[in-house]
């Protein structure tokens, strides 16, 4: 199946539909209306809330005049950065001005100061640079998905904590600016992915000391026993988020033993050996974080009487 297509109303003219043909294709649910001018060639159902706002995004900009730059979540979705929990339902540009922002249904538009060091460009658009879309973002979204879109994009390279430093420094007027300050003082891109992110949060809530991200163990006889997602080695206790665990999947009857679950058994195992006590959790886990943190004083509490042997090594940040 071929990938959806964007098409504008004069493309559509051009070969050979009318704008009866559109709108009867619209109706039956053949097309689906983005905007005023352009369409997409199939209904959509498919493309997921990131795949919907890119084809919005690119209508959006085509249309748009010179000088607006897309940004925030819509610069996000570009450089290909996590969105989670981000609402994707409009996109958004910013003009370089003092005032004129404005707010329609499928559109925002911010006034705000844009250095031209902080416009760059994807595919022919101009939009604001992932260091300038991060602080966007911090300054006007919740912590968490600061923190997942902050920590993307420094796993991805696309920025450095010495130039998010620097557009926080510039953005010290600007509301939302301590906000933003919090979000990047807990940034780290060792972290993975959405989960692992989100995780970090949870175990400084549970009142847990900052874990080592991403630590490699080692045994006596310096073998690697694996690389973990949290270790706290003043505690004795490892932490590994697992994206696959689905606790409600497994109430409904046994899963069968497959070659990951039994590699992840003898790692646990191995780690065991040496002293270590592991916590797995898994998405749903994040939503009863009361539960979880329950779990981990737990562990805590067995690792204090166990006997630690090996060492660990720590993994630099990117």
């Amino acid at each position: 199946m071929e990938a959806p297509q964007l098409i504008s109303r004069r493309q559509a003219l051009a070969s050979g539909l009318s704008d009866k043909a559109l709108h009867r294709l619209c109706r039956t649910g053949q097309w689906q209306r983005l905007r005023a001018g352009h369409y997409l060639n199939s209904s959509g159902s498919g493309l997921g809330a990131t795949g919907r706002h890119l084809l919005l995004t690119l209508a959006t900009a085509e249309s748009a005049s010179d000088a607006a730059i897309t940004s925030h979540c819509s610069a996000a979705v570009l450089h290909g950065l996590s969105t989670w929990g981000i609402p994707l339902d409009r996109v958004h540009l910013t003009r370089n001005r003092i005032n004129g922002g404005r707010l329609s249904r499928r559109v925002v538009v911010h006034s705000a100061q844009v250095e031209p060091d902080e416009v760059t460009l994807v595919d022919d658009i101009r939009v604001t640079t992932p260091a300038r879309t991060v602080l966007d973002i911090a300054r006007s979204q919740g912590f968490e998905q600061s923190v997942a879109l902050g920590d993307s994009a420094l796993r991805q390279g696309l920025t450095t904590t010495t130039e998010l430093r620097e557009h926080l420094r510039r953005a010290r007027h600007r509301p939302g600016c301590r906000r933003a300050a919090l979000v990047l003082d807990f940034l780290d891109g060792r972290s993975e992915n959405v989960g692992e992110s989100r995780s970090r949060i949870l175990l400084r809530q549970a009142g847990l000391p900052a874990p080592q991200v991403q630590a490699r163990v080692f045994s006596d006889d310096e073998i690697c026993v694996g690389r973990v997602d949290f270790l706290f080695p003043d505690l004795g206790v490892i932490g590994e988020f697992d994206g696959k665990i689905d606790h409600r999947a497994a109430a409904r009857g046994p899963v069968p033993a497959a070659p990951v679950v039994r590699a992840e058994q003898q790692h646990e195992a191995r780690l065991r050996s040496l002293g270590w006590v592991t916590v797995r959790w898994g998405w749903d886990d994040l939503s009863a974080p009361t539960r979880l943190a329950e779990r981990l004083h737990t562990a805590i509490r067995t690792a204090s009487g166990n006997h630690r042997s090996g060492y660990w090594t720590p993994t630099p940040e990117p």
